[in-house]
């Protein structure tokens, strides 16, 4: 069980999978006004960062699951390094209809909504294993402004322009589903180019490294065609954030 091997790649020097910065996080973790021992179910928790770094400021405990089998090795790592292995635990598996053992305080899926279908069938199943007057956390991308052409849509990494929604939309349709929007803390370009522009220096540095790997042309490829494709189109027209929310 893994995730597409070019994303092992790509992001493998990454401690976080989305246009979040480590500031952005400890914003998010004030906002939602977290009490020590608080626990935390992050479905696709990738290389740890949150639940890491939460764990150390807020002195919470939780559990994480992803797919990538790098990723959760990396949480793992994380943890020894900041002294909280034995607040958090990474389990590599498929977060797709994981339920906690136990009822958690904040579930959350931090940019991986398609492991329940969509932001609602996401929500759906984060509540299972959510206390009653618990929190949700949705990470998702939105429009910074509608693409002119689905050509456009499909260069920002969308199949099409339905996939996402402008932003006072995805406010909306949290409402839709019967949730209170009761936070949110919203990427900006500086997060995006971290997380965009790193990954062309481990491309490059894997590729050096790498140069008989029959992987090589996929990545050499990525690598031509990335820094032109998201300054014309993912930096210009996609947003991202992260959504907290509570049952009416």
């Amino acid at each position: 069980m893994d995730i597409p091997r070019i994303f092992n790649i790509t992001e493998s020097a990454h401690r976080i999978h989305n246009p979040f910065t480590p500031e952005k996080f400890a914003t998010l973790g004030e906002a939602l006004r977290l009490e020590p021992e608080t626990r935390v179910l992050d479905l696709g928790s990738g290389s740890g960062e949150m639940l890491c770094t939460w764990a150390r400021d807020y002195r919470i405990s939780g559990t994480g699951i992803d797919m990538s089998q790098l990723f959760s090795e990396q949480a793992k790592l994380r943890a020894e390094q900041l002294g909280v292995a034995d607040r958090v635990e990474f389990i590599h598996g498929d977060a797709a209809g994981y339920v906690a053992d136990e009822k958690v305080g904040v579930a959350a899926c931090v940019g991986a909504t398609w492991i329940g279908g969509g932001v609602a069938g996401t929500i759906e199943l984060l509540a299972k294993s959510l206390r009653t007057g618990g929190i949700i956390l949705i990470g998702e991308p939105y429009w910074l402004r509608l693409p002119p052409s689905e050509e456009v849509a499909k260069g920002c990494g969308a199949g099409s322009i339905s996939d996402f929604l402008m932003l006072p939309d995805l406010i909306g349709s949290f409402g839709d589903l019967d949730y209170d929007v009761v936070e949110m803390v919203l990427a900006n370009q500086d997060g995006w180019d971290r997380y965009e522009a790193a990954k062309w220096l481990t491309m490059r540095r894997w590729l050096e490294m790498n140069p008989e790997d029959d992987f090589a042309n996929n990545v050499r490829a990525k690598l031509t065609s990335e820094p032109k494709r998201y300054a014309a189109y993912t930096r210009e027209y996609l947003g991202w954030g992260v959504f907290a929310v509570m049952g009416r």
